[in-house]
């Protein structure tokens, strides 16, 4: 079963149930609309256009990289431009081989199927999937010891999408059954300002130069921070300043999150000041980094690690984490100081 995600953090990547109806409106639908990741887009380009040409489905593609990102997006851009249907799903929700094959018995020709989480597929699934992504038949076997029969489904050609924020949790035979991988990656200030603009001239807000690029800045690298970010300081304008979004209404609301100028928030805190003043700045386990926050490993490695690491701030090592001299200069605390009161 899925695991419920509960947490109302403004800096959670991850999409939150009430947020699906404004999401789905702020998605580019094409990729001439999509902002960022211009290395990714342009081999998609390249993709899509030689099997238009083909006249058959592209190969299966599997993006991988933090929540946020884009995946799903990409997904659904695909299947536009391609003009086929998709048929959206998680790996948890696949529980039984029954499931799958309700799901792709459903697929018509040239369709997409997304398959978000596909590193938490089940195994068994997983294992009946091979032939079904290879040679598109699905074999069910019915009965059990030597009056078992198997039973050979033939199916429509189609197009599987993978999104994981673990490509290395996605087994070696499934990940060798894509043709296409591609990573996302965390986004530039520039790509991130292009995105608000978009998407506050969706939403009918006016927002000034030097509070797009205040928002931009404390977004994590984003999109999906970003246009909440947007979205809570909408609301703060309305309540606290006449609906007028400046740089100060910006960063008086940013405030009141508790997101600072980096955007990191009181966990991201948390965890950096456990591991440095608990535990000599490391290097520490990642369950015992949990346990010492009471957060859970998974959260800390899906949400708060990536940014951290990715500004320089946790480095990853065979021992487990160590925070860097940058994060040691944030907090203004001084290394060697640190290090003789543990001495003493």
């Amino acid at each position: 079963m899925k695991k419920e995600n509960k947490s109302d953090k403004i800096s959670e990547p991850f999409l939150k149930e009430n947020e699906k109806t404004v999401e789905k409106n702020l998605r580019p639908k094409y990729l001439k609309d999509y902002i960022g990741q211009e290395k990714v887009i342009e081999k998609l380009n390249i993709l899509i256009e030689a099997a238009r040409k083909r006249k058959e489905p592209p190969e299966h593609i599997l993006f991988h990289g933090p929540p946020g990102l884009g995946k799903t997006t990409l997904a659904h851009i695909i299947a536009n431009e391609l003009g086929v249907n998709i048929k959206v799903t998680a790996g948890p929700v696949i529980e039984r081989a029954g499931d799958l094959a309700a799901i792709i018995t459903n697929l018509e020709e040239n369709d997409v199927l997304f398959i978000d989480e596909i590193h938490r597929l089940n195994r068994a699934v997983e294992e009946i999937m091979y032939p079904v992504l290879e040679d598109f038949v699905l074999d069910i076997i019915i009965g059990k010891g030597p009056s078992a029969k198997t039973f050979r489904i033939n199916l429509p050609k189609f197009t599987l999408i993978g999104a994981t924020t673990r490509i290395g949790l996605v087994t070696a035979p499934l990940r060798d059954r894509f043709g296409a991988a591609y990573r996302v990656d965390f986004y530039d200030v520039e790509s991130l300002k292009k995105i608000l603009k978009r998407s506050a001239g969706i939403l009918g807000l006016k927002v000034d130069e030097d509070a797009i690029e205040e928002l931009a800045k404390r977004s994590r690298g984003t999109p999906r921070i970003a246009n909440r970010l947007l979205k809570r300081v909408r609301d703060f304008a309305e309540v606290k300043a006449d609906g007028e979004v400046n740089f100060n209404v910006v960063n008086d609301a940013l405030k009141l999150m508790e997101i600072d100028e980096l955007g990191l928030d009181t966990m991201d805190k948390k965890i950096l000041k456990t591991i440095i003043e608990k535990f000599k700045g490391g290097p520490v386990g990642i369950d015992t980094i949990a346990v010492a926050v009471s957060e859970e490993p998974d959260t800390i490695e899906d949400v708060y690690e990536p940014f951290l690491i990715q500004i320089g701030f946790i480095q990853r090592t065979p021992s487990g984490r160590k925070v860097t001299d940058k994060a040691y200069n944030y907090f203004k605390i001084k290394k060697d100081e640190q290090d003789k009161l543990f001495n003493e």
